[in-house]
């Protein structure tokens, strides 16, 4: 078997809105008198590609990151690949490495595409074979995928519970005390909370100490991102300073990006992101160097769409640290709309698809309706609350937390 062509699918989703990443409210509407959720600020953006066989077989794959670079960086890729067997995935992983190391070091553009590439080679195996991904990946540990949604306020987390969903995750930096303790009150001790206290802007180390200490007392599941990915050393700091299970590293790409997180046992859950990770085959190879070290697998989802979701839960399926899958199962009604079948999900769980290969496809007419318009914005808003007063307009990247009695109390 040979592969004979790539093709791209890279599409809007929802529609164009103003970012509320640091906020509590969604967004009001859509300027078209819309009050439904996804607007996603108008710059969420899904590749997916395809790739092509000489015997029929098609596999899929999607991309994240960056995904109106990354489908230039797919093109770039496509010379390299047609004409290889796509049954050798770890042959073409390497030469795909080496092939975009020539640009410096793999970001999480070169990681996106081959992440897409990866993923279709492994459903094309799939196929191949008549087994699924997981069966591949060696087989079973589990039938179903715990999963967990987002929700900022008390009635987005009861609407959550409601569905049957046992755990959330809230974001936002802007209040995190008040916010954790008003959602721990409302859903009780028998849902899970996580907080996601991603930038902008990103905490300082020692700020990152405090709020971490003053989130003891919630039992949270883990507290993710409370610093900038750069700072893997800070990461030292926060666990020496309070008892919170820490998460990070969906900004990282390949075991490379993700090793000292891991080695260093600065994480107690590492999170790569399925669609820029670097694909099937690295995404089992970081688990396996998490197991090593006793840290579980929870993979960054928040802005995926759904053929990076079937990748993740063939994973989950077959490594024994899967924790839990992040799953914005309310985001934007088209969803179900863009994937064929869409996964089965009950009472908080998602069923393990056993179809041959990944198990699913796009609709492609679906996707064409919404031709990318943008993919990149400032993500926080004057009101968001997230910076100190009047200083939104330089756009820190990193900044010192003020009135500090207010904002670390509850």
């Amino acid at each position: 078997m040979k592969i004979t062509g790539i093709r791209t699918f890279l599409m809007h989703v929802g529609q164009p809105h103003r970012s509320k990443w640091a906020s509590d409210d969604a967004p009001a509407s859509s300027g078209q008198g819309s009050s439904e959720r996804g607007y996603f600020g108008g710059t969420r953006n899904w590749l997916f590609l395809k790739i092509d066989t000489d015997e029929g077989i098609t596999g899929i794959g999607e991309c994240s990151g960056w995904p109106r670079v990354i489908e230039t960086a797919i093109k770039d890729l496509a010379p390299l690949l047609i004409g290889e067997d796509p049954t050798h995935i770890e042959k073409l992983w390497q030469k795909m490495m080496i092939a975009m190391m020539g640009h410096g070091m793999l970001g999480t553009v070169g990681g996106g595409a081959m992440t897409g590439v990866d993923m279709a080679l492994w459903d094309i195996k799939g196929k191949a074979l008549g087994v699924p991904v997981w069966n591949l990946l060696g087989g079973k540990v589990r039938d179903h995928i715990p999963i967990y949604s987002h929700a900022n306020t008390v009635e987005q987390a009861l609407a959550v519970k409601s569905r049957g969903i046992k755990a959330i995750k809230c974001g936002g930096v802007s209040d995190p005390v008040r916010k954790v303790a008003a959602l721990r009150e409302a859903v009780g001790d028998e849902m899970d909370i996580a907080i996601d206290l991603h930038g902008a802007p990103w905490m300082t180390p020692a700020d990152a100490c405090r709020l971490v200490r003053k989130l003891e007392p919630y039992e949270l599941m883990w507290v993710e991102d409370p610093i900038a990915p750069e700072n893997v050393d800070g990461y030292r700091r926060i666990r020496d300073a309070a008892h919170v299970p820490l998460a990070a590293g969906e900004r990282s790409a390949t075991i490379f990006g993700e090793r000292e997180l891991i080695e260093k046992e600065l994480v107690d859950i590492i999170q790569p992101d399925t669609g820029r990770a670097g694909g099937i085959t690295q995404m089992k190879k970081i688990a396996a160097m998490a197991e090593a070290h006793h840290i579980q697998f929870a993979p960054h989802s928040g802005s995926l769409g759904p053929v990076a979701e079937y990748a993740a839960l063939h994973l989950m399926a077959a490594i024994p640290n899967a924790l839990i899958l992040e799953r914005l199962d309310d985001d934007w009604e088209g969803r179900k709309s863009v994937i064929v079948p869409h996964p089965v999900q009950e009472n908080g769980l998602i069923v393990v698809p056993d179809a041959p290969g990944l198990g699913c496809d796009i609709d492609e007419e679906f996707v064409a309706r919404y031709p990318s318009q943008g993919n990149l914005s400032v993500q926080v808003q004057p009101d968001s609350g997230a910076y100190a007063p009047g200083t939104w307009g330089e756009h820190l990247y990193v900044q010192t937390r003020v009135s500090r009695r207010q904002y670390f109390g509850k």
